[in-house]
């Protein structure tokens, strides 16, 4: 049964049939060989009951509030600001990149969005400054994928509803991580630029630049309100996130750049993204209800036991795995089709769901960066309008190894993930 499922897996996905179908397709052909009842009546149950889970709802807010912010020009001049101030860094703008996309994904909650619109502001400095194109072009892509990580996220509130785990101690566990991650990022910029000098460009002349506290204010507000009011116990993920929208919309009318033409394009924005997710997210719920039934699921946590492998040999396993199939697939299908597996064999064998949560992102972050199916390695390679593809893919290699040292100290420092979520505790 587990071999014919991965095989029917790998088969509907090899034959470019969209992810959503090829789970739900799945989810029929495993039900109609195994299930004593056929699972499709239940279909309708499952995508109503789905599609009202009130914290999902908590999904089109956060990508509406990072529509608002995308078009409200908050980055420029957030990215302005910094860039004086860690201009004489190793590296130079290339740290800029990092906390722009670090400070932006504390809003955004999108790794993709927070690639395109630091890399928009970025990109034109590369060639200006005579900065390394490839460290320059993996600073934007890596430093993106802290969308991912850094709270809130869209990927661990569906992570969290995947895995019967609690948003708030996600985003808890979630913070120190994130913010080692990117001083780990900067800190491979430094290395860099001090073993190759010639990667850190020109020093950037004095010019005029929005005043520091004036430009991060706006985001720092937005991140106490959303993030706050959850870990505060004022707000649930889902009336965080809505009040971020009204955060974001009050951003935008203060800085003149609310207008019709504006909101329809958020709106527009949001709809296509929210139907990408909803649709795969409807197909892995009923994949997952199959699974359950026909008990592909016990079966998959019995063999991993009858293994007789240790704990840290099946994590091992499962991040080797992770580190492969985010070379071919996208990392929302990675990450719903796989969830429902993964996270019973990881709490079987020991581990805490919270702190493999915050290892999951990381190697979801992993596929971001990692070709041929990198998306924010095409997300910048877009934006550049020009070049090789293979400039940013190779420039982000470096950080790559930086986010495998994170899972290595997460391994080894678990506190570095669960010390907040016990402090909440109690």
């Amino acid at each position: 049964m587990i071999g014919v499922a991965t095989a029917l897996l790998l088969l509907l996905l090899g034959l470019g049939i969209p992810v959503a179908s090829a789970l739900f397709f799945l989810g029929l052909i495993l039900g109609d060989l195994y299930a004593f009842l056929p699972p499709l009546p239940a279909l309708g149950d499952i995508a109503w009951s789905t599609s009202t889970e009130f914290l999902l709802i908590s999904v089109p807010l956060f990508i509406l509030m990072g529509e608002v912010l995308l078009r409200a020009g908050i980055a420029e001049d957030m990215y302005r600001a910094l860039a004086p101030l860690l201009a004489r860094v190793p590296g130079g703008l290339m740290h800029t990149n990092i906390a722009s996309c670090a400070l932006f994904a504390a809003t955004s909650g999108s790794s993709v969005a927070t690639a395109a619109t630091v890399g928009t502001v970025a990109l034109p400095n590369m060639e200006r400054y005579g900065y390394g194109r490839g460290l320059f072009l993996g600073s934007i892509a890596a430093g993106g994928t802290l969308g991912i990580l850094i709270p809130p996220s869209i990927n661990m509130i569906l992570y969290g509803v995947l895995a019967d785990v609690s948003v708030g101690d996600l985003y808890l566990a979630a913070l120190i991580p994130g913010l080692l991650l990117a001083a780990l990022f900067s800190g491979t910029v430094v290395v860099a630029c001090l073993l190759r000098p010639g990667l850190g460009g020109r020093d950037i002349p004095r010019e005029a630049a929005p005043h520091l506290v004036r430009a991060l204010a706006p985001i720092a507000a937005l991140f106490l309100l959303v993030v706050g009011s959850i870990y505060a116990g004022l707000a649930t993920p889902t009336e965080a996130a809505a009040l971020g929208v009204l955060g974001a919309l009050a951003l935008a009318a203060a800085r003149r750049a609310l207008s019709a033409r504006s909101l329809l394009a958020a709106f527009e924005g949001t709809m296509k993204t929210t139907a990408m997710v909803m649709l795969i997210v409807l197909a892995a719920y009923f994949l997952n209800f199959v699974m359950v039934n026909i008990g592909l699921t016990n079966a998959v946590v019995g063999v991993v036991r009858d293994l007789g492998w240790s704990p840290l040999a099946v994590l091992l396993a499962i991040i080797t795995l992770y580190l492969v199939l985010g070379c071919f697939m996208d990392t929302l299908s990675l990450m719903i089709a796989t969830t429902p597996i993964v996270v019973p064999i990881v709490v079987a064998v020991g581990y805490d769901p919270v702190w493999f949560g915050v290892l999951f992102m990381i190697l979801i972050e992993a596929a971001l960066i990692t070709p041929p199916v990198g998306m924010n390695l095409f997300v910048v390679q877009a934006i550049r309008g020009g070049g090789e593809f293979r400039e940013v893919a190779l420039g982000a290699m470096p950080f790559l190894v930086a986010m495998i040292a994170m899972i290595g100290l997460l391994i080894v420092l678990p506190q570095l993930a669960m010390l907040l979520p016990t402090l909440a505790r109690g």
